[in-house]
């Protein structure tokens, strides 16, 4: 969920992490302690794990559009504060408030409430492993809008064999028996909005020279803007405010939304892209464990088969020939989530990098 991609938009898409800076990105001290970052990276899945978690049990309380504008009221306050904190501005100039709105409805707005209305109707398992499918959908949608992004056998395989998952997660030899189409739909709607958004800011947003931290949080606070005004269209004010769902939706936007991004930049910062993408692989697999420890959820036997093969086929997508080598001044990205991927779903140039997931 951030400003991120560069020359490698497939990994930029597969992790939700992006750091783009006007400068080269802090090299990792030396006196830190090695254990630090692996807390993090934890932390971070734990983070992007829980965030389905989070939103089943918000929209118990409140609408799909209520949990959406939530979670990004508080991401904001968080990214306000950090950019308080560090005595920066945000962005200026017209057309970088005008992509950066499309932006946030492509990496925010749309696929936040996508997955809120989705959990109406399926458990919070299935939503965590649909979200895995961003870089497949990221790998598929590169070698048709990026010309750069050239395809190999490995990756063709890595696609198939990702798409091959998604059948067995459905469970497509029985008829899709017992699955809601909607709700599946609308989760699947929601990981493919962010490549398309991922490719529309590495066309629009690349090299403005503002910090990640400005362009993320001006991303979040006109995603806030949009839900505050489509929220009241559809919903009507609560009566009352149920405790518990409101406390989970302070926990979405807080740490999902908020939290995560400000740790996300840290990882990529302080040990490169290609290993903060990994927390990629952690999100269906804490997803799929909090929502059959904490919310009793089943899982059927071809649901961790299932994303077992498609977090494989992901892996695949993003294998580079060795003689591919970066290009260089990819620039700034906004992040998207939730892990993605409050992350979830960055750049990839040698200094700089993404992962937005999602949820």
């Amino acid at each position: 969920m951030c400003y991120e991609d560069g020359s490698r938009m497939v990994e930029a898409m597969s992790t939700a992490t992006t750091a783009a800076t006007s400068g080269p990105a802090p090299a990792a001290g030396p006196s830190r302690p090695r254990l630090g970052w692996r807390l993090r990276f934890g932390a971070l899945s734990l983070i992007w794990g829980f965030s389905f978690l989070f939103i089943k049990v918000g929209t118990e309380g409140y609408a799909p559009f209520q949990v959406t504008l939530g979670r990004l009221v508080f991401g904001t306050a968080v990214l306000a504060a950090a950019l308080a904190v560090k005595r920066q501005r945000l962005p200026r100039g017209a057309r970088t408030w005008g992509h950066l709105a499309v932006a946030a409805f492509l990496l925010n707005a749309l696929p936040f409430s996508l997955f809120a209305y989705a959990e109406l109707t399926i458990p919070s398992t299935l939503a965590g492993i649909c979200n895995a499918t961003s870089p497949l959908w990221g790998m598929a949608l590169s070698l048709v809008a990026l010309s750069e992004d050239r395809p190999t056998r490995v990756r063709f395989a890595g696609l198939g064999l990702g798409f091959i998952g998604v059948l067995t997660v459905l469970g497509a030899w029985q008829g899709f028996h017992g699955l809601d189409v909607t709700g599946t739909a609308m989760a699947l709607l929601a990981s493919l909005s962010y490549p398309i958004g991922w490719i529309h800011v590495r066309r629009t947003l690349a090299g403005t020279g503002d910090s990640h931290l400005a362009m993320t949080g001006a991303q979040l606070l006109l995603a806030t803007a949009q839900l505050a005004v489509v929220t009241p269209l559809f919903t009507s004010f609560p009566t009352h405010f149920a405790l518990v769902p409101l406390l989970a939706v302070a926990a979405l936007g807080t740490l999902g939304t908020g939290l995560a991004v400000l740790i996300q930049y840290g990882l990529v910062a302080e040990v490169g892209p290609t290993t903060a993408q990994m927390v990629t692989y952690f999100i269906p697999v804490i997803a799929a464990a909090a929502g059959v420890a904490v919310l009793g959820e089943s899982l059927r036997w071809s649901t961790p088969v299932g994303a077992v093969i498609i977090l494989a086929g992901a892996s695949l997508t993003q294998v580079r020939p060795r003689s591919a080598a970066p290009r260089r001044g990819a620039g700034n990205c906004a992040t998207s989530h939730d892990g993605a991927a409050d992350g979830r779903r960055q750049t990839a140039d040698p200094a700089s990098r993404r992962f937005q997931r999602s949820a």
